[in-house]
């Protein structure tokens, strides 16, 4: 086993704890925390891909500014500790069969993906290939991530606003 896979796998199980921990906490702002976590390992795993670049826009502006927006609505939703409902012990009843479901179809793509790659070697100009992939192939998720986040703050907003 190489040096880069063992990295790899370090930081591919990092993401996963960090993004089970982020379900899982019951304070928003360990949630925000565990997310953060979540972003630096998939900066690392960008930077296993040679895609400097794209490692570094993870970090300062996902990591840096979204996080510090994100930690800012919750400051000023002034929210607390997540009270456990009965409609959460429900959501796990259809969750869990849902996630084995989900975990099915991923196996299945990840497998036909890994089946269909090359085994060329990276070369250089990844970051113009990666920036291709977002800006082109997945240009309409892009945009329609950054259309999500920023309706999430301005919705956090409202409902601040109508407390006070």
């Amino acid at each position: 086993m190489t040096a880069e896979l063992v990295v790899f796998f370090a930081l591919a199980a990092l993401a996963v704890a960090g993004a089970v921990s982020l379900i899982l906490q019951r304070h928003p702002i360990h949630s925000a925390l565990s997310l953060i976590v979540v972003m630096a390992a998939l900066a690392g795993l960008y930077l296993l891909l040679e895609a400097e670049f794209v490692a570094a826009i993870q970090i300062i502006v996902y990591a840096g500014a979204i996080m510090v927006l994100f930690v800012f609505v919750i400051m000023l939703l002034n929210a607390g500790v997540e009270e456990r409902t009965q409609l959460s012990s429900m959501a796990r009843y259809a969750g869990v069969p849902l996630t084995g479901v989900l975990l099915v179809v991923l196996t299945f793509h990840v497998a036909r993906a890994s089946a269909a790659m090359t085994a060329a070697p990276l070369t250089e100009g990844m970051t113009h290939k990666v920036a291709l992939l977002l800006f082109q192939d997945f240009a309409f998720p892009f945009e329609l991530t950054s259309i999500l986040i920023l309706v999430a703050l301005l919705g956090a907003t409202v409902l601040a606003k109508r407390d006070s």
